[in-house]
């Protein structure tokens, strides 16, 4: 029994997912990610589209990570006194 059979069984909370269902999530993916829907083909395996989500999301981690070093960088050259400065440390709280 996999791992997570056995801890949904023990903590007594059933996760049945029928397979009309993960189409369905599968399709919804295909829809929210670019790479795929802007395809032509409308047949894509669900493993590509896990694949591509997962390609998505990494993407996405990588753009979040360089906004955040290129605020801190906007951050540490702005006078920490002017307004610049204010505005930017009001709209991150």
């Amino acid at each position: 029994m996999s791992s997570r059979r056995s801890r949904s069984r023990q903590s007594g909370v059933s996760s049945n997912i029928t397979d009309d269902q993960i189409t369905d999530l599968v399709s919804k993916l295909q829809q929210l990610i670019p790479e795929i829907r802007n395809r032509r083909s409308d047949k894509v395996s669900a493993s590509k589209v896990l694949q591509e989500t997962c390609n998505y999301i990494r993407s996405l981690h990588r753009e979040v990570d360089d906004l955040s070093d290129r605020l801190s960088n906007l951050l540490a050259t702005t006078d920490s006194d002017s307004a610049q400065a204010a505005i930017i440390r009001s709209l991150l709280m």
